[in-house]
């Protein structure tokens, strides 16, 4: 096993996070001699990143750990245009208003993980309208683009995928990755920025502003990419029935954050407490060799860590209290998903599948129907045998009915 001299490499590597590298030995042998500046660019198209942002959030946190300097570079400009990658459609393009207004709830979602401030290791938000909204184009494409060649453009993924699918790439967006690559030549210039992080499906972009960098500057910077993070079913991490896992508590509740974590298969756990908390290795690997049922220990520690580092202490300990009372107690938990409907709908009697699919257990009747057909569903804890049993406010006991879909999902049912 190769032996890295820098803090920063070291750990990067050793909780999994390095997927390829530009030059690594280089890397490492900078990191090791003095502070790193590195940035990780962000979209800035919804007032929320979601979990599958966090890979690089806590990329951003260990770099600042361990003595460097993150930049959390907003895509005020590329917003306008809108990233490829991995999409079948051109987006719909947003406004300076709801761009800035975006920025300004996404720096939110940072503060858990970094230290924003004027200090040699304090994180800086950058925002790369800065630069990109005074450029002018034929200055632009004679200084830049002419580092850029269109064969080498065409064999990147991004864009390669989406005429393979015969998907209409505009001009505008097949601009990006040399916007991107800019982004890189001026973070140098303005803040001796040497090192890009970001997912592996960047690595392309990434290599060409590192490329670009040497062209222009004769800089010498450097490119890192995580693994893409699947779960152990395959799936990619951060999909749920319902929708994104999203980083604001009011587009995604603490409770229901910590229930996806509790969730996680027991073949995540050991790699996601490596990635998403920042519990030390040898106390992770001590939680990874639980086996059997001790399982459900480390998961509520991933639940619980997880939850405390995006929310806070009492956020975690009060979603742990919940997820607590309403599985192991068989009680209601207060942060429960609450549905309310009329008490006269309820008085009036609501078949049980409805009452499933009105209460979000299931995305559609039918579904609930399958739901209650195969023995998953639990009305007060109790099983519901027949879907066409109607509920009626008999069923109401401390003020709710609790509904219940599998063993992980529940939800109350209150009347107004």
């Amino acid at each position: 096993m190769t032996h890295h001299r820098s803090d920063l490499i070291r750990t990067l590597v050793a909780r999994g996070f390095l997927h390829q590298c530009t030059d690594l030995d280089g890397l490492d042998r900078k990191a090791s001699e003095g502070v790193v500046t590195a940035y990780i660019g962000f979209d800035a198209t919804a007032n929320s990143l979601h979990v599958g942002s966090l890979v690089q959030i806590m990329m951003l946190h260990w770099m600042q750990q361990t003595g460097h300097r993150p930049i959390a570079l907003m895509g005020g400009g590329t917003t306008k245009i809108g990233d490829p990658s991995g999409r079948d459609e051109t987006r719909s393009l947003l406004d300076d208003a709801t761009i800035n207004a975006n920025i300004a709830s996404i720096q939110e979602i940072f503060r858990p993980f970094i230290t924003f401030g004027d200090g040699p290791h304090d994180a800086i938000l950058a925002n790369n309208a800065t630069w990109l909204d005074g450029l002018q184009y034929i200055p632009f494409l004679r200084d830049v683009g002419r580092h850029f060649t269109i064969n080498r453009m065409l064999t990147m993924d991004s864009v390669r995928l989406r005429l393979d699918r015969e998907q209409p790439l505009t001009f505008l967006e097949f601009n990006y990755m040399i916007l991107q690559g800019y982004d890189f030549v001026e973070l140098n210039k303005r803040y001796g920025c040497t090192l890009q992080l970001g997912g592996s499906d960047q690595w392309g972009n990434i290599v060409q502003g590192v490329e670009l960098g040497r062209r222009i500057a004769n800089a010498e910077l450097f490119g890192f990419t995580t693994p893409l993070i699947t779960t152990a079913s395959g799936a990619k991490m951060g999909k749920t029935a319902s929708g994104a896992v999203w980083l604001r508590a009011d587009r995604f509740a603490p409770y229901d954050y910590y229930q996806f974590w509790r969730n996680a298969d027991d073949g995540d756990v050991g790699r996601f407490l490596k990635l998403f908390t920042t519990l030390p290795l040898a106390e992770i690997a001590r939680l990874e060799a639980l086996q059997g049922a001790e399982i459900n220990d480390a998961k509520k520690v991933l639940a619980f860590e997880a939850t405390r580092l995006l929310h806070g202490s009492d956020a975690a300990t009060a979603a742990a209290e919940t997820a607590r009372t309403t599985f192991e107690q068989g009680g209601i938990g207060g942060d429960l998903p609450t549905v309310t409907l009329p008490a006269a709908e309820i008085a009036a009697g609501i078949p049980a599948w409805s009452l499933f699919h009105k209460a979000g257990l299931a995305a559609s009747n039918s579904e609930a129907r399958k739901l209650i057909r195969g023995g998953g569903a639990r009305l007060n804890d109790q099983k519901v045998d027949d879907e066409n049993q109607v509920v009626t406010s008999d069923a109401i006991a401390d003020g709710v009915i609790k509904l219940s879909a599998g063993k992980k999902r529940h939800a109350l049912v209150k009347p107004s």
